[in-house]
């Protein structure tokens, strides 16, 4: 089995990239195989690679690539029930050196995203070998009101960990998200934010894991995602993320998006905290600027109206940078057998 390591700016480790056809289709037997890759990783001084990426041409209409994410988490699980968008870039980016599709300037890839089925388009500027400057357009067909996007049906909701409640806004848009207002968490400016520790590490992780209950998923699988926010004038909204295991160094590409979703939606506290919008023009969207620890990010968000309400028809993040680490690597390859320690997080059921 052929793989290609690769790096987005911004993420939090490297991705590997795979090609899906060496491996199988799903169930036990991919993940036994999943975790002889883990192993192979953590033999080969690897073990900080987290983030698998399975590619495959994509058999349906108007879509060039088919990418599932896997997120590693500890204890050997792992969780396909979300996208990364630093891994799919990598996948872009890995996948023409897999020679599965042609990835240029004027030669976007329509990616599938198996995990939750989105559609995201890759498009660069720039010769893709080794290194490309990339922009990633989530594109929604047919477009979902934005009301629809709040799991619950609520712009916040109260969660409780222990003897303390806290407010939360739950949106899902990339990837499903729990949002909170950093002054709840005792942090009173964007300096605050950005060097807390173990101590607010720990109280997101109890807010995480009540927002998973409640929308039935694992506490302990990866989704839904946590971030705390503030808005401190003067200057944008300021975010801060945790990810597997500890916190983002920056925010993850689906973060961005759905925080900029989220400022969209009248009455959830991203809206609440973002600065008031400038007047736009409803055909380029609505810029939403954000402040993450690893500097600034623009989102464009842009919308329909329908008799209903707004709807999203796409959301664009631009000038994210991924490169190749190394391969080919020759990953070696054993009988897939079921193991113990090999687990699944799974949807809920609906």
């Amino acid at each position: 089995m052929i793989g290609y390591l690769a790096q987005a700016d911004g993420a939090p480790c490297p991705t590997l990239v795979l090609p899906a056809r060496t491996l199988p289709d799903d169930g036990p037997a991919l993940l036994a195989r999943l975790a002889d890759v883990r192993r192979w990783l953590a033999g080969t001084g690897r073990a900080q690679v987290l983030k698998i990426a399975l590619v495959a041409p994509s058999r349906r209409p108007r879509r060039d690539l088919e990418f599932r994410f896997v997120q590693c988490l500890p204890g050997g699980r792992f969780d396909t029930t979300g996208n990364c968008g630093h891994s799919l870039a990598c996948a872009a980016l890995a996948a023409a050196r897999h020679h599965l599709v042609p990835f240029a300037p004027g030669r976007p890839v329509r990616v599938h995203v198996a995990n939750n089925d989105d559609h995201v388009v890759c498009e660069t500027d720039t010769p893709a070998h080794h290194e490309a400057e990339l922009s990633l357009h989530f594109v929604h067909t047919p477009a979902p009101l934005l009301s629809s996007l709040l799991p619950t049906g609520n712009p916040v909701d109260r969660l409780t960990t222990g003897r303390r409640s806290v407010e939360a806004s739950l949106v899902s848009a990339g990837n499903p998200y729990v949002f909170v207002d950093a002054a709840d968490l005792g942090l009173t400016g964007r300096p605050a934010l950005f060097t807390a520790g173990d101590d607010v590490l720990g109280q997101l992780r109890g807010i995480r894991a009540a927002a998973a209950r409640l929308l039935g998923r694992p506490p302990t699988g990866a989704f839904p995602k946590i971030a705390a926010i503030g808005g401190w004038p003067p200057g944008p909204l300021t975010v801060r993320a945790l990810s597997v295991p500890a916190w983002h160094p920056t925010l993850a590409l689906t973060g961005a998006v759905c925080l900029a979703v989220a400022a969209t939606l009248d009455h959830t506290l991203p809206a609440r905290l973002t600065p008031r919008p400038h007047p736009h023009d409803p055909d380029r969207g609505r810029r939403i600027e954000m402040h993450t620890p690893g500097g600034p990010r623009t989102v464009t968000v842009t919308t329909t109206p329908t008799p209903a309400g707004p709807a999203l028809t796409r959301t664009s993040v631009h000038g994210r940078r991924a490169r190749i680490l190394t391969g080919p690597l020759r990953i070696p390859t054993r009988h897939p057998e079921t193991r113990k320690e090999v687990g699944l997080c799974l949807p809920p059921r609906t």
